[in-house]
């Protein structure tokens, strides 16, 4: 039995390829990053080309570095940066516009009107989602209508959407496959997660013809196979999940109740809630965790816009590090005297405010802050926004219990920043190790239709911790940094006061 995956880990900044073994050890992986597009304040924007010829680039690079061929590979597995949208050309596969990102705010306007018309209940209701600038929907809205030609070919059925997973799969198979998994499905704000299927009303609502849209599937099966002349050989394609929901298989959380935060450009905060679709009153969102065997397992979700994001801010704008893991070094040289908070509204506030309109600040300077100091406020903003998700969570359902956070992502590989989110959080934090945890999932999806590997429950024991960080931070301190980091924030959204 032929015993290896390759997983392909589409991310904001970076695409990459990993190939594991039957035992998910990592074999061989290739990474490489792309350019950000920044055309107008608010607007972020990727080349779909250059996501493609990366995508591709790092999968033959693996496959070169592992000394295996395309005919030793039993399955692709694919995960992906969620809701950035990109809509292209059915008869030449190119895209009419830059690919939309997740942190883009341009549809701000049209939410805020649709709010106005009293939309978003109706959109809640169906979806699990909060009326935001951050899904896809209203990004293929702003496309079809911004772009020259596009709402006429749409129209006409010459158009097809996908989130980036879609589009990598329409190009791996030669543009034979226009498909995607419920996990991204349920993240584009036309999906009714409760029926499983595109909402004919949600369609009419944002004038979205529904032959764009591509067929949703399961999330370990089918997908196709890949065109012969990418690697030499058909590959199949069993398995695809949003990288957020695959970091949630990859962690193996597949008990209620069980949960993982993730730390890449942003921070995402998932709790499994089996089959219980749970209603969120503090504005986290309802989503579908996986599907499998045609059985849905819902989430709830917080998501955080800007967590590694603001580390290479210092580095790239500020010019404060030259490497990100400067940041961790230059924290513990900070004078424990100074409560410098940094609130990285850059792209407006996620859960649970989800204000689009709040944009960065920092409090507590003083003559003496320097360098150091916004490197500790700067970690530490991911860790107080962690807990702002927990909080919530906590409120929306009763039956969550006492918390250990698993944790994946590059900024779990600090110590620092690691032993300060539990202590914020009073609570344990895992580290795994494996860290690639989003690639895992992926791999595991892929390989778990091929038979390769064995099902949920018993990949839960072969789960291993690398650290477990206790919290030891004094209840008191604990309890005036994290009000004065709700204090921060209530100074920077747009409504001036916590929500």
């Amino acid at each position: 039995m032929l015993a290896h995956i390759l997983a392909i880990d589409q991310g904001t900044t970076s695409s990459r390829a990993i190939i594991f073994n039957d035992q998910l050890e990592i074999i061989a992986s290739a990474q490489q990053e792309f350019e950000q597009f920044f055309p107008q304040s608010g607007w972020v924007e990727h080349d779909p080309e250059e996501i493609w010829s990366s995508t591709l680039a790092t999968c033959q690079k693996a496959l070169k570095k592992s000394t295996l061929s395309a005919t030793d590979i039993a399955a692709i597995g694919i995960t992906n940066q969620r809701e950035t949208t990109v809509v292209w050309d059915r008869d030449t596969g190119k895209a009419l516009h830059k690919a939309i990102v997740w942190q883009d705010r341009r549809t701000a306007g049209f939410c805020r009107k649709l709010k106005a018309a009293g939309h978003e209940q109706t959109i809640t209701s169906k979806t699990g989602l909060l009326l935001d600038p951050y899904f896809s929907g209203t990004k293929i809205h702003w496309i079809l209508n911004n772009v020259e030609g596009a709402r006429e070919k749409a129209e006409a059925g010459k158009l097809a959407f996908g989130t980036i997973d879609t589009f990598i799969l329409w190009r791996l198979t030669g543009g034979k496959e226009h498909a995607t998994d419920a996990t991204n499905a349920s993240r584009t704000m036309l999906y009714n997660i409760h029926d499983n299927r595109w909402d004919a009303k949600l369609l009419d609502l944002l004038d979205i013809p529904p032959s764009l849209l591509p067929e949703v599937k399961d999330s370990s099966t089918n997908f196709g196979a890949t065109d012969k002349s990418l690697f030499g050989a058909q590959i199949p394609i069993s398995g695809i999940a949003g990288d957020q929901q695959a970091a949630l298989v990859g962690q193996a959380c597949f008990r209620p109740g069980m949960i993982k935060s993730t730390y890449g450009t942003g921070c995402f905060v998932v709790l499994n809630t089996g089959k219980q679709a749970v209603t969120s009153t503090h504005k986290l969102l309802t989503t579908i965790g996986y599907q499998l065997g045609g059985v849905t397992t819902y989430a709830l979700e917080g998501s955080i816009f800007v967590a590694g994001a603001a580390v290479q801010w210092m580095r790239d704008a500020m010019g404060l590090i030259e490497t990100a893991s400067d940041t961790g070094t230059l924290a513990r040289q900070a004078d424990i005297n100074q409560d410098v908070y940094l609130v990285p509204a850059f792209t407006g506030l996620g859960a649970p405010h989800w204000d689009p309109d709040a944009r960065g600040a920092i409090f507590g300077i003083t003559r003496a802050t320097g360098p150091a100091e916004l490197a500790r406020a700067t970690l530490e903003s991911v860790c107080y926004q962690t807990r702002d998700l927990l909080e919530a969570m906590r409120g929306d359902w009763k039956e969550m219990g006492e918390t250990v956070l698993r944790v994946d992502g590059g900024m779990v590989a600090s110590n620092y920043t690691m032993q300060f989110l539990a202590d914020i959080l009073s609570a344990p934090v895992d580290r795994p190790v494996v860290l690639e945890t989003t690639a895992v999932g992926a791999a595991y999806l892929a390989g778990l239709h091929e038979g390769i590997f064995p099902p949920p429950a018993e990949l839960g024991t072969a789960w291993k911790r690398d650290k477990r960080f206790e919290p030891s931070m004094d209840e008191e301190l604990r309890i005036r940094k994290y009000n004065g980091w709700t204090d921060a924030v209530s100074r920077t959204l747009t409504t001036r006061h916590l929500l």
